[in-house]
């Protein structure tokens, strides 16, 4: 099953409000229980499938949260319209990560130019990493999510002045 289908098959369930979904194919299981229809959405999968993956998932177990770049400096005032801005949001359900590992610094930070197709992040969704990449050229205003948190599909991560 392709990762579209199942962020489509999770959308249907979170709007359908049904409480617990089972799906087992030959060699793919997936479980979604959604405790409170139309709020979050837990998976539990069971590892039949093995994706080659240049981050090793080990690499994520003890980062610890830190709060995101929201504090604004003196440049980024300077944007009081923000209707200009484009928001980056997520493409997927999974885990946000500024950086591609531990020790390693962040994709980018306030402030940081970015070029189309330039890594923002990664999102881990069901022991796969994904490296989410800019759209648009520009500059990052703001970091919306925290690291190491979950994301929701839709959600957004970064605000960025293509001006």
């Amino acid at each position: 099953m392709k990762t579209n289908e199942i962020q489509n098959l999770i959308q249907f369930i979170a709007k359908s409000g049904i409480s617990e979904f089972e799906l087992e194919l030959k060699d793919f299981k997936i479980k979604i229980n959604n405790p409170r229809p139309r709020s979050k959405i837990q998976i539990v999968e069971t590892p039949f499938i093995t994706a080659v993956n240049p981050i090793a998932p080990e690499v994520y177990q003890t980062v610890v949260a830190a709060p995101s770049e929201t504090i604004p400096s003196a440049k980024d005032l300077s944007h009081p319209d923000e209707s200009n801005l484009i928001t980056v949001k997520s493409p997927m359900i999974g885990s946000f990560y500024r950086t591609p590992g531990r020790g390693k610094p962040p994709f980018v930070n306030v402030g940081d130019e970015v070029k189309k197709g330039q890594s923002l992040c990664v999102i881990e969704a069901m022991k796969l990493f994904n490296e989410i990449e800019s759209e648009v050229s520009g500059k990052i205003v703001k970091i919306l999510a925290d690291d190491a948190t979950p994301v929701e599909y839709d959600a957004p991560l970064f605000l960025i002045d293509p001006s």
